[in-house]
């Protein structure tokens, strides 16, 4: 940091946070430029840990404010609160000559830029990475997340989690063999993208330590599906087979899927011979642990069909939880099917803190916990435009000036 900006920030800071952010990340600064799920998430993980994240949406607002039912008191949406806490946020216009001229104040002061817009618009803004900012501001680490990144065939196309799990396989091997390609239920392509996003400025921050040098971290939706692959992606490298929709069960384990009981569905995984034997036991047939057909995890695969019938005659005759229970203590992986209710009140998750009900705010918890390092308590998010006040006086900005922007459209209508 240098001297210029150690003094203006004794004077006052654009990038103060309330409540006082703790974590490993606390004084590093990131401009959130981003909007739906990949970059909102990304920037909302960089928070969780203690940066400054200012979030600047424009007039009409992020759209997923509107992405309900369900809608919290302030008529924000679940979607949109579960990607944005502890964020300030600024209203921008940047179709404007104002509204840029205060993102480039913006940038000027921050460590990461995390930005989502349609490929070209930054450079058309006169904002440019490559071409303005990496000279600009050398130590700035750049995050810019696309569909199918900027350049190639596709290169500059909108992507979209469903569009891409299409293109890029995953719905192909998601599903039951005899009907159609599923979508995974969460956007995963997304949340893997924000999480390559997250560990991508990681890693570039760490580099700008050793060597003073920002740069370009580029993620692409493309890149996160196909990343999600494995193991099909390197059973097809191996024989060239298409590989096919399995719908509970593994491609190259068994037995490793959903069996259904008295009482509820149950999730079996027997990955090794061990396991298997332990199963069996539990079950009352040790002997078929011993069966030519199911000794070992290829011959169990090859006679899957035979093995899960005998399986599902056996396991359709017990509860739920006491196999469960009864598996577990053999050391077999074993667990009911719950739903994302019972999910986020199970004991454990409250051990671990993954669902946070206090003090104004109700969610998922932050999933990386240290040793010695804190992580930042969740704030809910604001409304749109609650800080620009605030931000521009951080930056500087004298009230005349900022009557200027204001007429000049700087923070739309």
């Amino acid at each position: 940091m240098s001297a210029e900006r150690d003094l203006k920030s004794a004077r006052r800071d654009a990038w103060t946070a309330a409540p006082e952010a703790q974590g490993v990340l606390k004084g590093l600064r990131v401009l959130d430029l981003s909007r739906v799920l990949a970059g909102p998430y990304c920037a909302q993980m960089l928070s969780d840990h203690g940066a400054a994240v200012i979030k600047v949406e424009g007039p009409g607002g992020d759209e997923t404010r509107s992405w309900g039912p369900p809608f919290h008191t302030d008529g924000t949406s679940a979607y949109y609160h579960g990607l944005n806490r502890n964020k300030r946020n600024v209203s921008l216009d940047l179709s404007t000559p104002a509204g840029r001229e205060v993102l480039a104040r913006l940038i000027a002061e921050a460590d990461v830029v995390v930005e989502n817009f349609k490929s070209g618009t930054m450079a058309r803004w006169g904002l440019g990475y490559e071409d303005v900012l990496a000279e600009r501001h050398p130590r700035l680490v750049y995050c810019r997340i696309s569909g199918f990144g900027t350049d190639g065939p596709l290169g500059g196309l909108p992507g979209y989690d469903a569009v891409l799990q299409a293109h890029g396989g995953l719905m192909s091997i998601n599903g039951y063999p005899d009907r159609e390609p599923l979508r995974v239920g969460v956007p995963i392509v997304d949340l893997m993208a924000a999480n390559l996003a997250f560990s991508g400025i990681l890693l570039a921050l760490h580099d700008r330590s050793a060597g003073g040098l920002g740069q370009l971290v580029d993620i692409a939706l493309l890149d996160a599906v196909i990343s999600l692959l494995h193991p099909h992606s390197a059973s097809w490298t191996a024989d060239g087979r298409t590989p096919r929709r399995t719908g509970g069960a593994h491609p190259v384990v068994a037995p490793y899927q959903l069996f259904r009981t008295r009482t509820g569905d149950i999730f079996i995984s027997a990955a090794n011979n061990r396991q298997f034997r332990a199963l069996m036991t539990v079950l009352g047939r040790p002997e078929t642990a011993d069966d030519p057909r199911f000794a070992d995890n290829a011959g169990r695969i090859t006679h899957l069909s035979e093995l899960i019938a005998l399986l599902s005659s056996l396991v359709s005759e017990r509860d739920s939880g006491p196999l469960g229970q009864e598996l577990i203590a053999a050391g077999v992986p074993a667990g009911p099917v719950n739903d994302v209710g019972t999910a986020l009140s199970d004991p454990q998750v409250a051990h671990r803190e993954l669902f946070v009900d206090d003090d104004g705010y109700r969610g998922v918890g932050v999933p990386i916990s240290f040793s010695r390092s804190t992580t930042r308590r969740p704030t809910a998010p604001v409304a749109r435009g609650a800080d620009t006040a605030a931000v521009l006086d951080g930056l500087g900005y004298e009230e005349e000036e900022i009557v200027r922007l204001k007429a000049e459209g700087a923070f739309g209508s």
